[in-house]
């Protein structure tokens, strides 16, 4: 099977329904999770705003070019991993801060998903994210 066949909603030809589902789904934790650990951990309200401000904004300023369908500043692939990263902690970290432990274990199960089911794509962005020449058939 093509990397184009196997991809799923993006651009991206090695990602799939399994990466994309639980890259959303760490996203949603971290934009919820985190900035409530920062309110515990700063003991202060405002804490959640420059949290939830800096969750929300990089992934969406900072994209690959022919990753996803959303344009941004151009990023390398490397780059991008890194936010996905930053993304991931935040989001176990604000989990296991904040929620309850069976919660917090679902966003670590979501957070490990992403990595297992992402490799082929973060192999491709580490590369420098190359045009995929469709395969003959």
């Amino acid at each position: 099977m093509s990397a184009r066949e196997r991809s799923g909603p993006g651009v991206s030809p090695y990602d799939t329904y399994a990466s994309s589902a639980s890259r959303f789904l760490i996203e949603l934790a971290a934009w919820v999770g985190a900035p409530w650990a920062a309110v515990d951990v700063v003991g202060a309200w405002w804490a959640a705003i420059p949290t939830a401000l800096v969750l929300l904004l990089l992934p969406g300023l900072f994209n690959t070019p022919g990753d996803k369908n959303i344009t941004g500043s151009p990023t390398p692939g490397p780059i991008r991993i890194c936010v996905e990263a930053l993304l991931l902690a935040a989001a176990v970290y604000g989990a296991w801060r904040v929620w309850p432990p069976w919660l917090a274990v679902a966003v670590s199960v979501a957070g490990g998903l992403m990595i297992v089911s992402g490799v082929p794509r973060y192999r491709w962005l580490i590369q420098g994210a190359p045009p995929v020449e469709p395969e003959a058939r």
